[in-house]
C-alpha cells in the first residue's frame, strides 16, 4: 500500500487561490512560494494522501478540496 505522505495546498493571496500544488513539506514550500508571491499563504487541502492521488488532484483529475 502507498503511503500517504503528500500533502495538496493551495496559495492564496488574500481570498484568491493563485497556485495549487503538491509537496511533502508545507512548511518548505510556503517559504519557497513567498519569493513568488509575497505576503501570500499556503493553505492545506484535505489530509494527508498519496503522491500519486495528489499529482491527480493537481492536474485537475479530482474536484479541489477532495
Amino acid at each position: 500500500m502507498a503511503e500517504r505522505d503528500a500533502y495538496k495546498y493551495h496559495v492564496k493571496v488574500g481570498h484568491k487561490v493563485v497556485h495549487r500544488g503538491v509537496t511533502y513539506d508545507l512548511e518548505r514550500r510556503e517559504a519557497e512560494h513567498q519569493e513568488e508571491f509575497p505576503g501570500s499563504r499556503l493553505e492545506q487541502v484535505g489530509r494527508r494522501t498519496t503522491w500519486e492521488s495528489a499529482l491527480k488532484w493537481e492536474r485537475g483529475g479530482v474536484k479541489p478540496g477532495h
